[in-house]
């Protein structure tokens, strides 16, 4: 056999083990990340009063913030919970049930469990939750989530189960090597609430409202490939008025909304992956809050995340 044959062919096999390698330790390294404790300086609980005895405000508050927010989006409507990804190729994803009804996993949640999941991406054994945006919700008020407990609590009773998560061995290799970061290492733990500021149409309650998106688009905004998602998902747009900017699309608010209510471009071509289950019951003021925000955000090529 020729000598480049040779080297050739002990260079390949050299990368088959160095691969192998990778992916035994990635694995282990995942496991390892999973199963961490985080560790979390939680401050008292002030707003549980006002899910042991909500009024109808609250609950309706909660109801919209539910339905708005995109818990909806991954729990259903009835909070039983539901899949969301499967790609057919190992990776599926299914939100667990919320709702007070057989198979829920919150039954013995107490505030202080609620406030380490939704505001911290962090689960009552203190391991951190992979797929759920925590960072998302990590500024929402007191207030809104006492709302949205609140309305949690008082859905009817449906029958559901725990979380699946099954990784596919890319994304778990990714996770492992902390190419995907799970919502407890994105979030500034240290932060208070935020405070409650009117809502109107303004850059300053935008900002609040935006606090959703930044689980796909990323905290700068400037969007790129969503982690850990499927290959065929469309990366997210650019918010921010850099390069490569979606802004571009929506002169005024008046087409930025209709977008968010229809799932479609102003040419008419529909865009994928995006929550509009969630995003089309906006209310017209966060809508368009969300709009004046963007426009006062600092550009970014697109990726940036």
């Amino acid at each position: 056999m020729k000598r480049w044959v040779k080297w050739t062919l002990g260079a390949l096999a050299a990368l088959v083990v160095v691969a192998a390698a990778a992916a035994v330790v990635g694995t282990q390294l995942a496991e390892r990340k999973s199963q961490r404790q985080v560790r979390l300086n939680l401050q008292p609980v002030t707003w549980a009063t006002a899910v042991a005895a909500p009024d109808a405000a609250t609950l309706e508050r909660g109801k919209y913030l539910f339905n708005s927010r995109g818990c909806a989006e991954c729990h259903g409507s009835n909070g039983a919970g539901r899949e969301f990804i499967n790609d057919g190729k190992g990776l599926r994803i299914a939100a667990p049930n919320i709702s007070p009804g057989e198979g829920s996993v919150v039954a013995r949640y107490t505030p202080e469990d609620w406030e380490r999941t939704v505001r911290h991406g962090v689960k009552p054994n203190g391991h951190p939750v992979f797929i759920m945006p925590s960072e998302d919700y990590n500024r929402l008020t007191d207030d809104d989530l006492a709302a949205v407990v609140a309305y949690a609590k008082s859905l009817p009773p449906a029958k559901g189960r725990a979380a699946v998560v099954e990784l596919s061995l890319p994304v778990r290799l990714m996770y492992g090597y902390d190419a995907i970061q799970d919502a407890a290492q994105k979030i500034d733990h240290s932060l208070p609430p935020s405070q409650p500021i009117p809502a109107a149409v303004n850059a300053e309650h935008g900002a609040y409202v935006a606090n959703m998106c930044i689980g796909c688009h990323g905290p700068g905004l400037s969007g790129g490939k969503i982690p850990g998602t499927p290959p065929d998902w469309a990366a997210a747009a650019n918010l921010t008025p850099g390069q490569g900017s979606a802004l571009a699309r929506y002169p005024d608010a008046g087409k930025f909304v209709a977008m968010l209510r229809s799932g479609k471009r102003p040419d008419g071509t529909a865009i994928t992956v995006m929550p509009f289950e969630s995003l089309r019951q906006l209310n017209d003021v966060d809508a368009q809050a969300v709009y004046a925000y963007l426009k006062t955000v600092p550009a970014r090529p697109f990726g940036q995340r």
